[in-house]
């Protein structure tokens, strides 16, 4: 396992309850827009992979319309919580199962929706993590993305990836619209819709979530401080240090 496997687990074991409870992870548009384009266009035998399903807000909010969901995530205590949430919830269409995004331990063509929310900024290789979602979707299935949109502004950019890496350290990258489609494009996804909605990140919450060490907290703090006029517009930064950034939604489909 690498350095960087150990930390996410490290980093997310620990925190499994509070990103079930969290109230950025359980709600939100982007988990009504998913249910719609699931409904429209997937059986309702179907058979779906989340990937670094985290809690399982995802899964859980997926598994009335399809046959299977099968939530994956490195963590075990996240996989843990997804069982349990699973049970107590009426959702015995939910299987679990350990793995990471880069090497999806299931056969060729397995899944007629690959889907991931709120993860893809920690894989090491996002790359390579796309490239075994579309490995593992059948000819003609959907593959579904929702993650933190960063700016497409290099310094507006630059700053939110920075208080993000000092609140995480198993943060890699948010990317852009225009990253997202060059990486569905080379893997042979053809993006067929990409929404974006605001995201309010509440500071407090945000940091103790991930429990970021005070001195990191007060790093992050001085940088949100001393943050370019043009970065603390884009980013609706307040005075607490609470801003808003974007969730994005990419839906797209392999060819035959």
């Amino acid at each position: 396992m690498s350095s960087h496997h150990q930390a996410t687990r490290q980093q997310f074991d620990p925190q499994a309850q509070a990103y079930l409870t969290s109230a950025v992870h359980a709600a939100g548009p982007d988990l009504a827009a998913a249910q719609q384009l699931v409904a429209a266009h997937l059986p309702r035998h179907g058979r779906a992979l989340d990937v670094g399903c985290g809690a399982g807000h995802l899964s859980f909010a997926l598994a009335p319309l399809l046959g299977e969901v099968v939530a994956l995530d490195p963590a075990p205590a996240m996989l843990a919580t997804v069982a349990a949430a699973a049970t107590a919830n009426g959702h015995g269409n939910i299987a679990t199962q350990q793995g990471d995004a880069a090497a999806l331990p299931f056969a060729d063509a397995s899944f007629d929706l690959v889907a991931s929310r709120y993860s893809a900024h920690h894989w090491l290789d996002l790359a390579a993590g796309v490239q075994e979602m579309r490995r593992v979707l059948r000819p003609g299935g959907y593959l579904l993305l929702i993650d933190v949109e960063t700016d497409a502004d290099a310094l507006v950019d630059t700053h939110l990836q920075c208080w993000e890496l000092l609140r995480d350290r198993s943060h890699i990258r948010d990317r852009s619209d225009a990253e997202w489609r060059r990486l569905l494009a080379d893997a042979g996804i053809t993006l067929q819709q990409h929404e974006r909605w605001p995201l309010r990140l509440e500071f407090g919450s945000w940091v103790s979530r991930m429990r970021t060490p005070p001195e990191k907290v007060a790093m992050l703090r001085q940088l949100q401080q001393e943050a370019p006029q043009e970065v603390a517009a884009a980013l609706q930064l307040e005075a607490d240090g609470s801003f808003t950034t974007r969730t994005g939604l990419w839906w797209g489909q392999r060819g035959g």
